[in-house]
């Protein structure tokens, strides 16, 4: 598949404009200063449900909410967006604490249950009361707790490389704990996570991206490894990273325990896409673990590495449009 290069995003209307929704139409260029990864799209800059939301908006037709993973920004999605925005308006924001959408405060923490709430809040105030969403890797995550959080809003929902936490965690071996140690990692209490990470952010970023078969510039481009790097050097940055994932080992596990036992599933159509590196045998199949939390669901395998939006746009923006 390749991109439609005579399809240009049109800036957005949002109903409900006023002053704390600012669109800065045209560059793409982030509010933290970052080259225009999404040209003709608009600059997102929103003060809503406890967070300062930064990202883009671009292009025409019902909302698509677009949520990135671990340790990137909104910009994972940049080789995607060109085709996506042809039919559908999205909304591409950094989750709260990465890249610049910065929270009120850090307490109490944000389990995903928190993010879900404010990007409601972050949708509705663009005048969508239901949408599409798609998320990898953390905006997975964030994004099927919405999805039970909030029954009715979501019409469609597309998981990029994970399951659900709490089935994840359950299935962890020593050679899963081996290549996601920083799951374990940045879950410690106490602080100890951040102050490791500020004595060599960039090796630490670098190293991930290592692990997730990212190093090369045909998966990360200079330019957009430099705006990860960039957020990362941040403080702020690495310790909402750490919180994210103390939430996980904790809190958001509570949550998943808690819906599993009364029987919760999402109430929309579900799509499940890993790629073919993910693949262990002798794992369960992961549509058939979704299937324990929702009655609809397809899946869909691409090639390459973990950061799919990145690794294989062309492959993941065919199965999203056909989905959504």
């Amino acid at each position: 598949m390749t991109l439609d290069r005579h399809c240009h995003p049109a800036s957005p209307n949002p109903a409900t404009a006023n002053a704390q929704i600012t669109l800065r139409v045209g560059t793409g260029i982030g509010i933290d200063g970052t080259p225009p990864f999404f040209p003709g799209f608009s600059t997102l800059d929103i003060d809503t449900g406890g967070v300062r939301f930064a990202g883009v908006i671009g292009g025409s037709g019902p909302p698509l909410l677009l949520l990135h993973g671990f340790p990137e920004t909104h910009i994972a999605w940049r080789k995607v967006a060109p085709t996506l925005a042809c039919r559908h308006t999205l909304i591409i924001p950094d989750l709260p604490g990465y890249g610049a959408s910065r929270p009120h405060a850090m307490t109490p923490r944000w389990t995903k249950r928190r993010v879900g709430d404010a990007l409601v809040a972050l949708m509705r105030m663009l005048g969508h009361q239901r949408f599409a969403l798609a998320g990898h890797d953390r905006g997975a995550r964030a994004g099927y707790r919405l999805v039970l959080d909030h029954p009715g809003v979501v019409t469609r929902f597309a998981s990029l490389t994970v399951v659900p936490t709490l089935d994840a965690m359950l299935a962890v071996d020593y050679r899963y704990a081996q290549r996601s140690y920083h799951w374990f990692l940045l879950g410690q209490e106490g602080g100890l996570p951040e102050r490791l990470l500020a004595a060599a952010p960039d090796e630490f970023i670098d190293r991930v991206f290592k692990v997730m078969s990212a190093e090369s510039d045909s998966v990360i481009e200079a330019p957009a490894r430099e705006a990860y790097r960039a957020a990362f050097r941040n403080p702020a940055v690495r310790h909402a990273m750490c919180e994210d994932y103390r939430a996980a080992l904790n809190e958001d596990i509570v949550h998943d325990e808690a819906d599993r036992a009364a029987g919760r599933k999402l109430d929309c159509p579900v799509l499940v896409l890993w790629p073919s590196s993910e693949e262990v045998a002798g794992r369960p199949n992961r549509i058939d673990i979704w299937k324990g939390w929702a009655d609809h669901v397809t899946g869909a395998v691409t090639t390459g590495g973990h950061l799919q939006p990145e690794d294989r746009p062309d492959e993941v923006a065919a199965v999203l449009t056909a989905f959504i």
